[in-house]
C-alpha cells in the first residue's frame, strides 16, 4: 500500500523545478500512507511519485518503477496478488523481474500489453502509467474499487493522486465545491464514480481505466461484476472452500506480520477462521471493537472466537469523546466527507493495530456478493406487497410510520420505517431509497432538491441480482471500502478483504437467488459453507454489523457540540436550511423523531467545509471562474443502466 500521485504535461513542462516541488508537496500530504520510503522521478513532461509502505519484497521495491530502454514509468498503490505468475509469464517472453516486490511486475506487462494490462493485475491496487515515447498516462483502479485515484485537469496538465488533500491543500490546486455532487453525497453519505466533492475533480471508477494522449482521453470499464446475465447453477460448498482459501492465502502471502479485524459476526469471523486454517502455527493477533452501549457491543462473541481460534484479541473501546477530534483529523487528512459514523471507531482500530502489524485481513463485501442485507428481504417482499389493495397497503404503512423511535441498533422498527417509505417505488430505486442517508422528505425541509432515484438500471435480470450489483459498485467501493481504506491508512495499516479477490466474485455471482435469499433467511449459502469453520452461534445469530451509537450520543455527551456546529451558518454556504437542521436537532434531541443520520451527515459536512474554507482563497459559496479546467468525462458505455459489454469512449481532448 502506498500514496501515488503524479503532473504529466501534454506539451514540454513549463517550469520542472516547480513541477517538482508541487509533487514533493503532493507525496508530503501522503505521508501518512506510505512511510517507508518516498520517491519521485522526472520523465521527459512528467513528474510521478510515490511514498511506500512496505508489504512484499521489503528490501528492494522502491517507487516510481521506470524502465531503462523505454523510460516509461509506473507507480502503484496496492499489493499485486497473482505476481508470481505474472513474472514466470514475463520471463518467457524475456522480461525478467529482478525486483522481488510484487508491483515491479507492472512495467513489463505494459509493454506487453498495452493498455490492457490492467486485466491481467489480481488483487487490490490503484496504478499510474507514464509512457513518455506517446507522452500517454494511464490510470487504473481495481475490481471492486478498494484502492483510490483522483484527477484534474488544470490548464495543460493532468494531475492525479490518491486523495483529495494531496491536490488541493494549500492552494495546489484551484477548485470549486460541486453542488449537485454535494446534493448525492446529502442522499447516500458517499460520492459514487465519477464524482467528487470539487467539480474540478474526478476519481477513476472501480473496475476502470483511463488513458490520457494527444488525441483526448479515453476510458474504459475493462471489468464488470456480471451477476445479471451470469446463469445460476448449484454450488458446491468444496469448489468454494478452495476457492476462498486460495484467496486467503494469496492475500496473507505477504513479507510482514499480519492480523484480522474481528467483530465477532460471521464475515470476519469466517475469514479470521481460514486464514488460521491456513497459518497453524502462525502467531495471529485479532482486533475488536467494543461500545459501553450494550445493544452495539459485540465484543463477547469476538473473544469466543478468538479463543476458538486460538488468537490474542486486542480490544479498542469507543467513547463519544474521541468523534470531535478524530472526524477533524480524518476530514483534513484526506480532503472529503464521509458520512458512516464507523469511519471514526475503524481508524481508532487501524491506529492501535499499526503498532503490531503492517496488514489486517477483513471481512468486507460478503454482504454485497452474498446476499446479507435486510433490505434484500425488502426487495422481495415489496414485490408481493405491491399487489395487496391500496387500502392496505396505506393502513400498513401509517401503522409502520408511527413506530416510536430508538437509540438501539439498527432495530426492526427502523428497518420497517425505511420499508414503508419506499414500497411504492420500483425495484433499484427502492432499494437506494432503503440505504440512503437523507430520505427526501427531510432534505426537501432542509431546502435541498433530492436528486431523483433513479438507478437507470433497466437491463434484464432478477431484482436481487441488480440492487446487490449496485450495492457493489456503489455503496461498498465508494462507502464502506472508502471509509475501510482512509481509516487505515491513516496510521498506514493495508486492509485486505478476501471476499473481493476475483476468483471469490465470479464463484458468488453464479449463485441462485436461493442460496442467497430463502424466506427471512440471508446469506444461505455462505452460511452453510461457514459450518465447516464456526459453531452455530455465530454462523446463525442475529446480524449487526458495524454501527455507532451516534444517536444516543447526540442527545448526551456530542450534544453541545452538534448544536455549536450546526448553528455557524456554514451549511447555508451550500443551499442547506440552518434553522431546519436546528429544528431537526431539536426533534431529535426530544426524542420526537430519530434523526440521527441526517444530522451526523450534516455535521460531517459542515466539518468538511470548514476544511474547504481553510484551504480555498475565495470563500466558499462566491461566483468565481475556477483556474482548472472542469473534466465532463462522460459515463463509460458499460456504466450501470448502459451497456453490459466492456467498451471505449473518446470523451475529451487534452490541450
Amino acid at each position: 500500500m502506498c500514496g501515488i500521485c503524479g503532473i504529466v504535461a501534454s506539451a514540454d513542462l513549463a517550469d520542472s523545478e516547480a513541477a517538482r516541488l508541487r509533487v514533493e508537496a503532493m507525496l508530503q500530504s501522503l505521508s501518512h500512507r506510505g512511510p517507508d520510503a518516498v520517491g519521485q522521478v522526472t520523465v521527459g513532461s512528467g513528474v510521478l511519485g510515490a511514498t511506500r509502505l512496505a508489504i512484499r519484497g521489503l528490501e528492494d521495491g522502491a517507487q516510481p518503477m521506470m524502465d531503462p530502454d523505454t523510460g516509461i514509468v509506473a507507480v502503484c498503490n496496492g499489493e499485486i496478488d497473482n505476481h508470481r505468475e505474472l513474472r514466470r509469464w514475463l520471463a518467457e517472453r524475456g522480461r525478467a523481474v529482478r525486483s522481488e516486490t510484487d508491483v515491479a511486475v507492472i512495467p513489463g506487462l505494459y509493454l506487453e500489453l498495452g493498455e490492457e494490462f490492467v486485466g491481467k493485475l489480481v488483487g487490490a491496487f490503484a496504478v499510474a502509467i507514464w509512457d513518455p515515447r506517446s507522452r500517454r498516462l494511464i490510470l487504473a483502479r481495481d475490481r471492486a474499487g478498494e484502492r483510490p485515484i483522483f484527477f484534474a485537469l488544470n490548464g495543460g496538465e493532468i494531475i492525479f493522486a490518491t486523495e483529495i488533500a494531496a491536490l488541493v491543500s494549500r492552494g495546489r490546486l484551484p477548485v470549486s465545491p460541486d453542488q449537485d455532487a454535494l446534493r448525492k453525497y446529502l442522499q447516500f453519505g458517499i460520492f459514487p464514480s465519477p464524482e467528487t466533492p470539487f467539480v474540478e475533480i474526478q476519481k477513476v471508477a472501480p473496475g476502470e481505466w483511463i488513458q490520457f494522449d494527444a488525441a483526448g482521453v479515453r476510458r474504459k470499464r475493462y471489468w464488470r461484476w456480471h451477476i445479471t446475465e451470469t446463469v445460476k447453477q448449484p454450488p458446491s460448498l468444496d469448489a468454494f472452500d478452495q476457492t476462498f482459501r486460495d484467496a486467503v492465502g494469496r492475500q496473507s502471502d505477504v513479507d510482514v506480520d499480519f492480523g484480522v479485524f474481528l467483530s465477532g459476526g460471521m464475515d470476519s469471523s469466517l475469514v479470521s477462521a481460514v486464514a488460521r486454517a491456513q497459518h497453524p502455527k502462525r502467531p495471529l493477533k485479532a482486533y475488536n471493537l467494543r461500545f459501553e452501549e450494550k445493544s452495539f457491543d459485540e465484543g463477547d462473541f469476538a473473544e469466543a472466537v478468538a479463543h476458538q481460534l486460538k488468537m490474542d484479541l486486542v480490544t479498542v473501546w469507543v467513547r463519544p469523546e474521541d468523534v470531535r477530534q478524530e472526524l477533524k483529523v480524518l476530514v483534513r487528512l484526506v480532503g472529503e466527507p464521509l458520512a458512516d459514523p464507523a469511519w471514526i471507531p475503524t481508524a481508532l482500530l487501524a491506529r492501535r493495530a499499526a503498532q503490531d502489524i503492517r496488514l489486517a485481513l477483513v471481512g468486507e463485501g460478503a454482504d454485497e456478493l452474498f446476499g446479507g442485507y435486510p433490505t434484500y428481504l425488502g426487495a422481495l417482499i415489496a414485490e408481493r406487497f405491491a399487489r395487496l389493495p391500496a387500502w392496505s397497503r396505506f393502513v400498513i404503512r401509517r401503522a409502520l410510520e408511527a413506530l416510536p423511535p430508538t437509540e438501539k441498533k439498527v432495530t426492526i422498527p427502523f428497518l420497517l420505517k425505511r420499508f414503508a417509505q419506499g414500497v411504492e417505488l420500483e425495484s433499484v430505486a427502492r432499494h437506494q431509497l432503503w440505504v440512503s442517508q437523507i430520505p427526501p422528505a427531510l432534505l426537501h425541509r432542509l431546502g435541498v432538491a433530492p436528486r431523483p432515484l433513479d438507478s437507470h438500471d433497466t437491463g434484464a435480470g432478477h431484482l436481487l441480482d441488480r440492487v446487490q450489483r449496485w450495492d457493489l459498485e456503489t455503496s461498498l467501493a465508494e462507502g464502506l471500502l472508502t471509509k475501510s481504506d482512509r481509516a487505515s491508512m491513516s496510521s498506514a495499516l493495508e486492509l485486505r478483504a478476501p471476499f473481493l479477490d476475483e476468483a471469490v466474485m465470479e464463484f458468488a455471482k453464479s449463485l441462485p437467488v436461493e442460496d442467497r435469499v430463502r424466506g427471512f433467511d440471508t446469506k444461505v449459502f455462505l452460511k452453510h459453507y461457514a459450518l465447516r469453520y464456526l459453531p452455530k452461534a455465530i454462523v446463525h445469530r442475529r446480524k449487526r454489523g458495524l454501527s455507532v451509537p451516534i444517536a444516543r450520543w447526540l442527545r448526551g455527551p456530542l450534544r453541545e457540540w452538534a448544536s455549536a456546529t450546526l448553528n455557524t451558518g456554514r451549511l447555508e454556504r451550500v443551499g442547506i436550511s440552518t434553522s431546519a437542521a436546528r429544528q431537526m436537532f431539536s426533534e431529535h434531541c426530544q426524542r420526537k423523531a430519530d434523526h440521527a443520520r441526517t444530522l451526523w451527515t450534516l455535521l460531517v459536512l459542515s466539518e468538511w467545509l470548514d476544511w474547504v474554507a481553510d484551504e480555498i482563497d475565495s470563500p466558499i459559496g462566491e461566483t468565481r471562474r475556477p483556474q482548472a479546467t472542469p473534466l465532463k468525462l462522460q459515463p463509460p458505455v458499460n456504466q450501470p443502466g448502459l451497456s453490459e459489454d466492456c467498451g471505449t469512449r473518446r470523451v475529451a481532448r487534452v490541450s
